[in-house]
Order: structure tokens, then sequence, then C-alpha cells
């Protein structure tokens, strides 16, 4: 039956009083204006009526669709039913979720782990390998595309998240709108939408473009012009539509003098968790104050004070007389397998150094130079075994997915140039046993490569000097962002005389935006321990016009690193 026909006739069966029907308090009937049941009728639950007169029910575990006078529309049950929306319903069966009729028989063969309701045509279906997509009434996708999730078409449009955990807008057919991603993302409302960047909420126009520079913790959709907001200080105000504070409704919650005052004051933290530390505190719990004091050589009041001020940093907690290391405070342990005890010891000592020359560095008229880091590292046998399981450990905890988004084939050569230790070579060859890996890396890394795996080879050198290499792709992970261009631009060029036409060049970095304030703390950092720099995807699209390649990718990951693919041209 064409579903206007279906409409009408239902429409005719069941056009006693639906509209004024609501649920009962008790959810167990529907009652009408007056309170009264519209029916004799109980059921375990029941859902509100939507046209053409039907509401969902739920009695021992069966669910299907009553009329205004608690009839069942049809004689087949589900294990849930929802109501109709553009004459379909979903509903859920032994074999998977689905769409029926009015009639209750069903709209289409295939089956999904998930439905939801129809809107303008299409609904948001999950397969059940877990991915989302829109359909049309007769079952069909209504594009190629699958995505990590996807909301309901408001005028024409919907949100859709990647597999990276950023959003667009696609339109009807699954195109993108306007191409723009963040962090997070709400459908339009008069013509703008929520956004998240990495700097915080704002609104964006049917373009995908700011509508204006500021930022805030929280937004509202605008109403008739203006949209109440809340400051990153917990203050609320009504914006107009540039962004121009129009109205305060509530001051700040947050006192910007001691906000401040606490940022200047970091340091505290850091000497605090490395001194803890050095001192082998970690190891040396859970135990009272005393026990510490005489296991790590303190006094019992200096071990009490310690111990306080890394409750404070959430690292420990006191029970009793006994303090023991929180799921956060573990990670400070040597032996854990993502430790940070020796970043710990690094940033409250050799890297909070460097960043006494900071002024210096940023002034004109000095002759401030970057350290030679890596060669200081190198010359200290202590501090180079401590320094590169500190890269060990990010590696091991930001790189699971780097491997799955470098979209190799699987019978590669790939060289892993200033590769450390081989964790992400050793992930890639985990992944695709066929391939070969070459980690390119300073002799005194290489020392310290470990036991043997099969395929993975080493190579002393120096990502400047010629390589005498050849590979299907060359990898390099967290090197470009310790140099400035033109150093960087010369290691683009050995990966570029590695490679033959059409070989790959994988760049793994953080990204920072053109515009925005994210990772700019992080690139003050890499100016000061080694003179290099965190960059965008437009500029390192630059870089590698220079060193010989076009930009073919960019890959944003749930974690902090994303993949830029490049091609050798």
């Amino acid at each position: 039956m064409h579903e206007a026909d279906a409409r009408v006739a239902c429409e005719g069966a069941y056009r006693v009083r639906w509209r004024s029907l609501r649920v009962s308090p008790c959810r167990t009937h529907h009652v009408d204006e007056q309170q009264q049941p519209a029916y004799d009728e109980r059921f375990d639950e029941v859902l509100k009526f939507h046209p053409p007169g039907l509401a969902p029910v739920l009695r021992s575990g069966e669910s299907w669709h009553v009329g205004s006078d608690g009839t069942a529309a049809y004689a087949r049950r589900f294990l849930s039913a929802f109501g109709f929306y553009e004459g379909l319903a979903a509903v859920a069966g032994p074999d998977g979720w689905h769409h029926i009729g009015v009639d209750g028989l069903d709209v289409y063969d295939a089956r999904h782990a998930w439905c939801g309701n129809f809107q303008q045509g299409r609904c948001l279906v999950r397969g059940h390998d877990g991915l989302y997509h829109h359909i049309t009434p007769e079952g069909v996708a209504a594009y190629a595309d699958r995505w990590r999730y996807a909301g309901d078409y408001r005028d024409g449009i919907a949100v859709a998240q990647a597999a990276d955990g950023h959003s667009t807008h696609i339109g009807l057919d699954g195109d993108l709108l306007h191409g723009a991603w963040f962090v997070d993302l709400d459908v339009f409302h008069k013509g703008y939408a929520r956004a998240r960047d990495v700097d915080g909420w704002m609104h964006v126009d049917l373009q995908g473009r700011p509508a204006y520079g500021r930022r805030f913790h929280a937004v509202e959709p605008f109403y008739n012009g203006q949209a109440r907001v809340e400051r990153f200080d917990g203050a609320l105000e009504v914006i107009g539509e540039d962004g121009t504070a129009l109205l305060e409704l509530r001051p700040a919650r947050r006192s910007e003098f001691a906000s401040l005052s606490a940022d200047m004051v970091g340091f505290w933290r850091t000497q605090t968790l490395g001194a803890a530390v050095s001192l082998g505190v970690f190891e040396s719990l859970p135990a009272t104050a005393s026990s510490v004091a005489r296991r790590c050589r303190l006094t019992v009041d200096g071990a009490r004070r310690l111990l306080r001020a890394l409750g404070e940093l959430g690292v420990v907690a006191r029970r009793g007389d006994q303090w023991a290391p929180s799921a956060r405070g573990e990670l400070l342990r040597a032996d854990h397998p993502l430790t940070l005890a020796d970043a710990a010891t690094e940033y409250a000592g050799p890297l909070s150094e460097m960043w006494r020359s900071l002024a210096d560095a940023l002034r004109s008229d000095t002759d401030w130079s970057p350290p030679d880091a890596f060669g200081e590292v190198a010359r200290d046998e202590e501090r180079r075994a401590g320094h590169h399981r500190m890269l060990r450990s990010y590696a091991r905890h930001d790189y699971e997915r780097v491997c799955e988004a470098l979209e190799l084939e699987g019978d590669e050569h790939v060289v892993d140039a200033g590769g450390g230790l081989g964790v992400l070579a050793r992930s890639i060859l985990t992944a695709h046993p066929c391939c070969e890996v070459t980690v390119l890396e300073r002799p005194e890394v290489v020392a310290m490569k470990g036991s043997p795996t099969p395929r993975l080879r080493w190579r002393r050198g120096d990502l400047f000097e010629p390589w005498e290499l050849e590979a299907d792709a060359v990898l390099l992970s967290r090197v470009l962002h310790d140099w400035d261009d033109p150093d960087a631009i010369r290691i683009l060029a050995r990966a570029r005389a590695a490679l033959s036409r059409g070989g790959r060049v994988f760049i793994v970095e953080m990204l920072v935006p053109e515009e925005g304030v994210a990772g700019a703390l992080c690139d003050l950092h890499l100016l000061m321990a080694t003179g290099g720099r965190e960059r965008s995807a437009e500029h390192f699209g630059r870089l590698l016009a220079a060193g010989g390649f076009d930009l073919v990718a960019v890959r944003r990951l749930p974690a902090l690193p994303s993949v830029i693919e490049g091609k050798a041209v």
C-alpha cells in the first residue's frame, strides 16, 4: 500500500481523539484531557501516540502498536517498538532492528544493529560493524560513506563524525557541506551551528566559518539573534551573532588573580614530582610516612610534607596511616610499561633549565642559539638511557592508532628515520608481517636497540647525511618538529632521495591550527629544547613541496598525533 494511502486508511480506523491522549503518570496506559483512561487494557509501559494514531506498548517482554482504543494494530510482536515517523516505525526483533509500516509489515529485508527514526526521508542506522549511515524509506543506503557516529537531519543537513573523532556537516546525499571539521558539532539552527574546536565552543555559519573570534566553555543556539554562553571563568553572558557581549547574566566564578597566580607557580608541581621520583618515593609505596622516610632517607617531617603535596597533585592517596599511589601515580613507577618517571626527572632538571633562557631566545638583539640537545643526551650515558625510555613511553601511549592510519599495503620496505628504540617500527611489523622496516638512528641509540626482531633492521646514520637506503615509504615520526624549516626541508630531501617517484613519506606530528592557540606552549618548548617548532597542516604542506613531495592526505587521530602523507614527485 502506498504510504499516503496507508496513512489515510489508518486515520479513519484510529480517528478516536488520539491527538488528545497522553501517557498516564504510571505509564501503563493512556489518558484523555480529563485524566480518564482511554481504554481498559493495561501494559507494562506505553509511549506517546504518533500519526496516524498509533502508540508503542510493552507487555511481558513483547512490544507492538495499539490504536486509541487500546487494541492491537496488527498481529506481530517485537522485542521493542517505537513511534511512527513519516509513516514508518523502528522495531527490534531477535534478528535485529528494522522498520515496519502501519500495517506491521516490514518495509525492507535488511536488519541493523540499531535504527533511529525517519526525518526528511532519511533515517540513521548502525550496522553490525558499529558504523553509522542514513537510509531511505526503501531501506537503501543514502550514500556510500560510513561514519563513527551521525545524527538526524534538520533542514537537509546532518552532523557526521569520522573515525578520528572530528565532526562535519553532510547533505541528504552524504556530500560534505563545507569540509570544515570540529572537535564537536551540532545541527544548524537559524543559520548557525554550535561547534567546538581545540580552543572551545563557538558558532559557525553555513560555510563552516566561525561567526566570531571568541571561544567559550559552552554556548546555546542563537534565539532571535542572541545566545546565552558560559565563559571559561564561569561567567554567563548573552552575546550577539558577532560574539559581542550584550549582557552579563552571572559574574565570573573564578578569580583571574588566583588563576594567574596558580599558573605562575606551575614549577611547584614539576619540581615536586621530579623530587619524588628521584628519591624513589613511588617504589616505596604503599607505606606509612615513617616507612617512606626510612626507605628514602628522608626526615619523617619531610616525608609527610612531600606525601601531602603528592596527594594534592592526585598521584597518591591516604587511607588511615598508609599512603598508596593512585592510578596516575602508578605511571611514576620506574617499572610501569608506560612509565613517566624519566619524564618527571627530565622536566624537573635539564628541560627546566633550558626554559630559563626563553626571553633571550625571543629577543631580536641577542646571539642566543638553541642547545645541542641530542649531543648532550648522547654524551651522558645515564641521561641517554632515561631520555629514550621517556620517548618510548610516549610512543607506546600515543602511537596506538598510527599504524592503521598509515594505510600500508603490507609488503613495503619502510625506513623509520629517527625511529628511536623502534616502538612504531615493531607495531608496523606486527600489523604487516610481510613488511620490512629499517630504523635509521644515531649510533648511540642503535646500541640500545634490544633483542633482535625478525624483518627489523637497524642502520647507524645521520638524518642530514646521505642515507644510502632505498625504500617504498619513509616514516618521520616526531622528527621534523625538532628542527626549523631549513633543516626540516633538508631531512625531507634525504627522504625523497631514498624513494622512487610515487613513494610515500609519512610525517607523524601534532598539528596546531592556523588560527587559535592550541599547542602554543609545546611550540615554545621545542624552541627552547631543540630550536624546533610545531606546525599546522598547511605549514607541513609547504615543507613537503620544498622537499620534493605532494601533500596527499592529513589523517587526524583520536590521540595527539596526526599523520600527514606525502607522495614523491
